[in-house]
């Protein structure tokens, strides 16, 4: 096992238990603000590395005494000022202890004595103070502008041997704002003094010779993302690659990244990016800096699964891609029938690191058994699932055969009868055959889908877009509020919601909720430009629908419903040439398109929303 010299860093919360049996939404509430607001900020600069989170306290590791020392005392500094105007019983103060000692460093964990002395340093600490050790103290005691009083040797539990203790002195020192200046210029000194030497010296940074610190990959820039960082914290799931060395189970790797996406979405404390724009990393060798930067998010999540016979190795680890350090990692070893297990144990380590309430585990549907308790039930799932999405019917009609063996095997399985009801609607909707028959077994799938888990929203979004294409306009609103109470934080599941409210004279909701699709999903598909330039126009807000569809026209030329809306949005704007351009690409696309069969197919419920859309077709040229 590796060992190495490390500053530790052990901070916790004062009277926890207190806190949380008084108020424990308020507590975990302040708690997460001052640990996102004040501490992760306070470790990065101090270039520090945050091992693992442990409920009300921390484990953090840095280069050097002088750093962690620097980060103790911004933190008890920063946590003081934000207690200003709090009542006493309801504040959240940190004792902190600071060690220097050898550590066995195992993935990205740290054990031994080192940790253990600075977690009974922490002990010994006041409410918002620092103690420390005598060899943390020999490294510092000169170089910062500190005062200390020396506690002299203490007994402390599990160490044969007395610790020395220094406690910091707090009381007198300047600002938090003077103390960031001073560091800042200490910083600024020490950073030239070194230079210099290196300059006059010679001094070779070899693997042999002087070792600085950076960070375990290099750190996203908020300013270069893609997207403005959401307001609450914000992830992606990478592909979890396979190492089985067989290319048959790409399809299990994709499925454990699938259901681990899905876990997380379920919380609504997370903002998790969609699979579709993860999953354009698969294969690539991509930085977790560039990942962050092109999805607007801060934390990564990668992971690899090796899968022999019944035996599973997974391993997971969660990066904060703007510090470029890794707040969690580890490796499960479990057979395949405990792989719901797993899952749920990673979805937890994750929350857990992200700092979220642990009750919103509890409260997330599905999280606390798994949807089925057949593995083979589960490997045909993961097999039907990538067939859905090619939009071809051989790949379709396979993916059928796999889920109705799933739901054969498990008839509560929620996720084979959800799928199933799908199959069938795109039967329907997207080929035309056996029209009545597939839409009625996608109802019958979808209610039974609904019924086994009333707290999913897919189903019910399912049940909403079936309901507005039989006219059922009534059963069809409420299958949508249903949906929108169920709060889904997925960019399928949103993006065919908007679908069907564009349909329903909702075009307000149906922007609100394709454009978070979009913003969950960045690398999303085309359609996704169609239903929400379809729901601008509704709105009357033209200009933003031609926007909207001239970048679906760009990500698919050919993609002939986004003729349609352009066509449509083109005349409104009064744009009679490109009006009549995009309708000449609509018959190109579809010669036999016509607008008495666009009033066959589009559900409206508002009359008026249709003699619009056909005012329009017919500007352009269109014909009857």
């Amino acid at each position: 096992m590796e060992r190495r010299l490390a500053a530790i860093l052990i901070a916790d919360v004062v009277g926890y238990s207190r806190l949380m049996e008084a108020d424990e939404t308020g507590t975990l509430a302040a708690l997460k603000s001052h640990r996102e607001w004040l501490i992760d900020p306070m470790v990065g600069e101090h270039h520090g590395r945050i091992v693992k989170l442990m409920g009300d306290g921390a484990l953090i590791e840095f280069p050097s005494v002088v750093d962690a020392v620097a980060c103790a005392v911004a933190i008890q500094e920063g946590v003081a000022g934000r207690n200003q105007g709090v009542p006493e019983d309801c504040r959240i103060d940190f004792r902190i202890g600071v060690h220097l000692g050898d550590v066995m460093v195992e993935g990205d964990d740290l054990y031994g004595d080192g940790v253990n002395v600075a977690a009974r340093l922490e002990g010994l600490a006041e409410p918002g103070g620092i103690c420390l050790s005598q060899q943390a103290f020999d490294q510092i005691e000169t170089k910062l502008d500190l005062s200390y009083d020396d506690l002299g040797e203490q007994q402390v539990k599990n160490i044969t041997r007395p610790v020395r203790v220094y406690r910091v002195r707090l009381d007198g020192r300047p600002s938090p704002s003077e103390a960031a200046t001073g560091r800042r210029r200490r910083r600024l000194r020490r950073t030239i003094g070194f230079a210099l030497i290196v300059l006059l010296a010679g001094v070779g940074l070899t693997a042999g010779g002087l070792r600085l610190w950076k960070p375990d990959v290099e750190p996203a820039s908020v300013a270069a993302m893609a997207y403005p960082l959401p307001d609450k914290p914000s992830i992606t799931v990478l592909p979890f690659t396979n190492t089985s060395g067989d290319a048959a189970q790409d399809y299990f790797a994709d499925g454990i990244t699938d259901d681990l996406t899905t876990d997380l979405a379920k919380l609504s404390g997370l903002f998790v990016i969609s699979r579709n724009s993860a999953f354009a990393y698969k294969g690539r060798a991509a930085k977790v800096r560039d990942v962050a930067e092109a999805l607007g998010v801060r934390y990564v999540l990668e992971g690899s699964v090796r899968r022999a016979g019944d035996q599973v190795r997974i391993n997971a680890r969660l990066t904060d891609a703007i510090s470029g350090g890794h707040v969690w990692a580890e490796r499960y070893d479990r057979r395949l029938d405990n792989i719901f297990a797993v899952q749920d144990a990673i979805t937890r380590n994750v929350v857990q690191a992200l700092e979220l309430y642990l009750t919103a585990i509890d409260r997330a549907p599905g999280k606390t058994e798994p949807e089925t308790g057949s593995m083979e039930a589960y490997d045909a799932v993961l097999k039907a699932r990538p067939l859905m999405t090619r939009f071809d019917r051989k790949s379709a009609s396979e993916a059928r055969r796999l889920l109705e063996h799933a739901v054969a095997l498990d008839p509560s399985y929620v996720q084979a009868h959800s799928l199933l009801g799908l199959y069938y609607f795109d039967e329907w909707r997207l080929w035309g055959s056996d029209r009545d028959n597939n839409l009625s077994r996608a109802l019958e799938f979808a209610k039974t889908a609904a019924a086994l888990d009333p707290s999913a929203p897919a189903p019910h979004v399912l049940l909403a877009q079936i309901h507005q294409f039989r006219r059922e306009f009534d059963a069809a609103n409420a299958e949508a509020d249903t949906a929108l109470a169920l709060h889904p934080n997925d960019a399928v599941t949103l993006g065919n919601l908007g679908s069907m409210l564009r349909y329903a004279h909702r075009a307000e909701e149906a922007v609100a909720v394709v454009e978070r699709a979009i913003r969950l999903d960045p690398y999303h598909p085309p359609n996704y430009l169609e239903w929400l330039g379809d729901a601008y126009f509704v709105l009357g807000r033209y200009d933003d629908c031609v926007q909207a569809v001239e970048r679906g026209v760009a990500l698919d030329p050919d993609f002939v419903a986004l003729r349609v809306v352009a066509a449509q949005c083109y005349a409104a704007l009064g744009n009679e040439q490109k009006a009549r351009e995009a309708g000449a690409n609509i018959l190109r696309l579809n010669p036999r398109f016509t607008i008495s069969a666009f009033v066959a197919y589009v559900p409206f419920t508002d009359e008026g929303d249709l003699r619009d859309q056909v005012a329009v077709l017919r500007q352009a040229g269109v014909p009857e």
